[in-house]
């Protein structure tokens, strides 16, 4: 790698994301956003307390026209009902888009959005 090259690498990473999002560490996970990760930290309390039974990191899903969806959880509550969460600070179109077949692939299986 050239200085040049290394200096436009730096000047990359040091950009600000469309979003304004900034990757967190947690636990040795990497999130994408800060909201992200506090919402990681708040799963983790509430299994702790007992008020859910667990929560996994980033399922993968697929939705009709072969299009994968990785929400950030899927939590199992005390009750036993299992739902699916993702962390957005704002909805963009696509993911409308991708929340309409979403309804449409897994009606049973609430989408929960997390601001």
């Amino acid at each position: 790698m050239t200085a040049k090259e290394y200096r436009e690498y730096i000047a990359k990473q040091n950009t600000p994301t469309k979003y304004r999002n900034k990757k967190t560490l947690v636990d040795g996970h990497v999130f994408d956003s800060k909201l992200e990760a506090d919402r990681y930290v708040e799963l983790t309390l509430l299994q702790r307390s007992g008020q859910i039974q667990g929560f996994g990191i980033q399922p993968s899903f697929v939705l009709p026209g072969g299009i994968r969806y990785r929400p950030d959880f899927i939590v199992c509550g005390a009750d036993e009902l299992i739902w699916v969460e993702d962390s957005k600070g704002k909805e963009t179109d696509l993911f409308k888009n991708k929340q309409k077949l979403w309804r449409e692939a897994y009606p049973w299986l609430e989408l929960k959005i997390v601001k």
